[in-house]
Parts: structure tokens; C-alpha cells; sequence
């Protein structure tokens, strides 16, 4: 019997190797001219992957994170959209492909999936990978400019990871506004830093004012409990480095962490979590200390303590990210 391989593991099977035959060093200026420009703006006439050296550093330097991230999010939206599956899904902005990688990773079977992006190459690298990936097989990797002139066909499911930062203030409202004309589900990823919370906040508000419900990581459609410029919310993802990644960041360590900031919304009713961990938990001696935004809206800390039992056990076990309390299991 033929066993499915899990997404995670297929992609790292797919990118190894994808830079044999490009010099260590010319794979390193790639990602660092890359990072440069992801932290600064970008032209909107001009792709930032422009050939194939650049497609093949990003993707083994980026697509693995952005993966766990945009994973972490589905994840969250399907606990609050339990029976849902969508039954088609367009990328916006998806380059070589992660978040298609993500879906397929969250829901299993195959659907029609359309991967936009401006850059030609990521689009071809985006669909070599995917050739022995059953559910990405038959995806459509269409060239398109993501701006205000984007109109995307009618969909289950839309996803844009990492695509806001990249745009003009009013192309990133005709990208949402677009989004929300056309699917009946929306996750928008960006960098968990104050500047991408903020992108992730407006979209929110736009997608909120299009009818749409709030699925994660909030409790509530209502407005963000945090106080504009105090402090911004956003979550972790685990990520496996590659000895690419050692070589640009330098250290050691088999991991690192990615940060994102997110927003799942549905038109559809949605069964939102009671309250979220917002922090990493702080684990003491007898007790957890939980940062929960809560339905209300608010933010609290909560104290769990030995004397809570079985209570204390989930939060002990509890993750920066996870719904709480934990769901009770059936029978």
C-alpha cells in the first residue's frame, strides 16, 4: 500500500537539491538582495524574482517558511470551519506556490487551484516542484500583475501570503476588495512585525465591512482589543533551516522562527475559539500564565494552577496560537 507523504515532507523532497549547480555564493546575494527588498518597497513595474537563480534562493530560502506560517493559519481557520472544505482555491501573489502547498497540506483531496504572481520564473519553478505533489498536479500557474487592475474569478478560497507589503496602499484595498468579491473565504498572511499586524488589521476591517465573519485568530468580528502603536498581535511557526539559511543568518541551529500575523474570515457561519493564546504560555512552578484575547473584546491574563486539574494539564501543554480553553473530546 502506497502511504501519502506529508506535505512538509514532499516540499523539503522537492526543494532539495534545487540549488546543486549554483554557487554557494551567488545563492547568498540572491536571498540578501531578496531580504533587502522584502523589508523595503518594492517597484510595481518590476518582478522582484527576475531569473531563475533568484526563483531557486527564494524557494530554498523562503517557501518552507512561509509554508509553516500559512499552514499554521489554515489550521487555525479550519478548527473554527470544522466540515468545510474548499472546493477550489486561488493564490494571489503565490510565486512558487507555498500557500497551494498549505492547502493541500490542511485539506485533503484535490480541487482547482489557480496560482497568480507577476514573475514568470517563480511561476515555472512554482509548477516543476509540484509535478509529484497528487493534489498540485493539475494547478493553473497563470502570470498576472497584482495591483488595482486584478479580477480574480469566482472561488471557494482565496489566499495572499506575504503579497501586501509588496503593494501601494490603494492596490492592497483593490486586492482585498477583489478577494472578498470573489471567494467565500479568505486567509491573508503578512510578517509578524507592527507594519504587517497593521496591513493585516485594515484588510480585516475591509473584509469585515464586505460581510464577511471572522474565523481566526480572533474570538470576535469586533475591533481589535489592541491599542493602535502599542503593540501589534502576531504568532509563531517552526521552521527547519536549510544549510541555506545557516549560511546567510550563520549559527547553528536546526530551527528558527517564523513570526506572521494573519486573518481567516468566512461568509459562510463560523465557529470562532472561546479565546486565543496571544504570547508564548509562561510556565512556572505549580502555575501557567496564559495573554488570552477574548470574545468580549479583550485581553486578560489568565492564571492556571494545579488546583484547576485537567485544566492545568492543556495549559501546560498549550501553544502560542492555540484556541483556549482546549475543545472537550466527544463521548
Amino acid at each position: 500500500m502506497n502511504v501519502p507523504v506529508p506535505a512538509a515532507d514532499s516540499l523539503r523532497a522537492a526543494l532539495a537539491g534545487l540549488l546543486d549547480g549554483l554557487p554557494p555564493r551567488q545563492a547568498a546575494q540572491a536571498v540578501e538582495r531578496l531580504i533587502s527588498n522584502y523589508r523595503g518597497t518594492t517597484p510595481t513595474d518590476a518582478p522582484i524574482l527576475r531569473d531563475r537563480a533568484d526563483v531557486a534562493a527564494y524557494a530554498a530560502y523562503r517557501m518552507p517558511a512561509t509554508f509553516e506560517a500559512v499552514r499554521s493559519a489554515l489550521a487555525a481557520f479550519a478548527g473554527a470551519a470544522p466540515g468545510w472544505t474548499p472546493g477550489s482555491h486561488t493564490d494571489v501573489g503565490g510565486g512558487t506556490g507555498a500557500a497551494a502547498w498549505a492547502v493541500s497540506a490542511t485539506w485533503e483531496g484535490e480541487r482547482p487551484v489557480t496560482v497568480l504572481d507577476w514573475a514568470e520564473p517563480a511561476l515555472a519553478l512554482g509548477r516543476e516542484i509540484a509535478a509529484d505533489r497528487p493534489a498540485l498536479r493539475d494547478v493553473r500557474w497563470q502570470r498576472s500583475r497584482i495591483g488595482a487592475a486584478l479580477s480574480l474569478e469566482s472561488t471557494d478560497l482565496v489566499t495572499v501570503s506575504y503579497v501586501l507589503n509588496e503593494l501601494t496602499a490603494p492596490d492592497r484595498t483593490a486586492l482585498v476588495d477583489a478577494a472578498a468579491a470573489a471567494a467565500q473565504a479568505v486567509v491573508i498572511v503578512e510578517p509578524g512585525t507592527p507594519d504587517g499586524y497593521a496591513r493585516v488589521i485594515e484588510a480585516r476591517d475591509r473584509l469585515i465591512g464586505a460581510g464577511f465573519r471572522i474565523a481566526a485568530p480572533c474570538p470576535h468580528s469586533a475591533t481589535c482589543p489592541i491599542a493602535p502603536g502599542t503593540d501589534w498581535c502576531h504568532f509563531s511557526a517552526r521552521v527547519s533551516r536549510s544549510s541555506l539559511h545557516r549560511q546567510v543568518k550563520g549559527g547553528s541551529l536546526a530551527y528558527e522562527d517564523e513570526k506572521f500575523s494573519y486573518v481567516a474570515a468566512a461568509r459562510f457561519p463560523v465557529e470562532p475559539a472561546p479565546s486565543r493564546v496571544v504570547r508564548r504560555p509562561q510556565i512556572r512552578k505549580g502555575q501557567v500564565l496564559l495573554d488570552l484575547c477574548e470574545t468580549e473584546p479583550s485581553l486578560r491574563r489568565a492564571t492556571v494552577t494545579k488546583r484547576h486539574g485537567d485544566l492545568y494539564k492543556a495549559a501546560r501543554d498549550a501553544d502560542w496560537g492555540d484556541p483556549w480553553p482546549p475543545a472537550t473530546p466527544a463521548g
